[in-house]
């Protein structure tokens, strides 16, 4: 398996350099995709860096919301993906018609949607959010304003619990972070006394009280990152252990684990399904390759670009 494994990611390489190819990546895929790519990161860093990359092609390693995003963004580029099953349970949440349906019920509010959705429910809103920015976005948004929040319900109770804003909340939420296990993360912690809990704030509120800290995967990095503390319970997608166990390598990262008895972390099953053989795969064939509808395109990428204006 090793030795098929070098072949494959040399096979990656070579590849990419015909195809004049960036590899982006998020913090949930399986560390042999992060360790090929150029980009590794979170929703708002893979965002802020697809426009930067002068590569005529993007293989995006992830769900298929990023890979919208990334083309919303890049429209003359190549924007691939490993995988068009590897979806997302929170953006299968929110489907476009009934979304619209809500806003059109709710006129005078601003909409405010988690990067999350589909293209065709970022071209319904104002102002896109990750869970980076999204506190820092509502908060600027001005006092008396009405806000439609969705989405993840759990994002949107905790920021507005953090902002005293009261939104209207979309009922959504994400199949990983829905599960993680409040009696669970409590023995781990009396296990592991000196551990600090990491949770991403997609989580119930139950468990995000737990939390030494509260944060993106980005936040949740950095705060490993700098901590005195030697060990970690770590609530979000086990993915982003990789990275925690490379930069720190010193400290101790434990998997939150999910309600489901026998299993000790918790795995976004969508993002799993980028594996290295599909990744040679759609950059031979050039394909699976994301398209947007121009028109959804042309009225998402202003929710998007309004993100990222108000995050500079």
């Amino acid at each position: 398996m090793e030795n098929s494994n070098v072949s494959l990611t040399e096979e990656i390489k070579r590849l990419k350099k015909e195809r004049d190819a960036a590899i982006m990546a998020h913090y949930y895929t399986d560390g042999e995709i992060q360790d090929l790519a150029d980009v590794v990161g979170d929703s708002l860093a893979l965002a802020q860096v697809a426009r930067t990359l002068p590569n005529k092609v993007i293989v995006l390693c992830g769900v298929h919301f990023m890979g919208e995003t990334t083309k919303i963004l890049c429209p003359d580029k190549t924007v691939l993906v490993p995988d068009m099953e590897a979806g997302c349970s929170l953006a299968d949440s929110c489907p476009a018609d009934e979304f619209e349906k809500f806003v059109k019920e709710h006129p005078d509010h601003t909409v405010v949607s988690y990067v999350n959705t589909s293209a065709a429910v970022k071209a319904l809103t104002d102002v896109v959010v990750t869970s980076s920015n999204a506190l820092k976005i509502v908060k600027a948004l001005p006092e008396d304003a009405k806000i439609i929040f969705g989405p993840d319900r759990n994002l949107g109770n905790y920021i507005s619990s953090e902002t005293g804003r009261k939104m209207l909340i979309w009922d959504g939420a994400c199949h990983v972070h829905e599960q993680f296990s409040l009696e669970g993360i409590i023995r781990l912690k009396k296990e592991h006394p000196r551990a600090k809990v990491l949770v991403h704030p997609e989580c119930k509120q139950a468990v995000v009280l737990l939390a030494d800290k509260v944060g993106s995967t980005a936040a949740l990095l950095n705060y490993a990152k700098e901590s005195p503390a030697r060990e970690f319970i770590v609530a979000t997608e086990s993915g982003i252990l990789h990275k925690m166990r490379l930069q720190c390598p010193e400290k101790t990262f434990i998997p939150a684990p999910p309600e489901e008895a026998g299993c000790a972390c918790n795995n976004c099953a969508y993002m799993k399904l980028n594996t290295l053989e599909k990744l040679r795969d759609c950059l031979r064939d050039l394909a699976p390759e994301i398209e947007v509808d121009p028109l959804i395109a042309s009225e998402a990428v202003k929710s998007i670009d309004r993100m990222l204006s108000m995050s500079e």
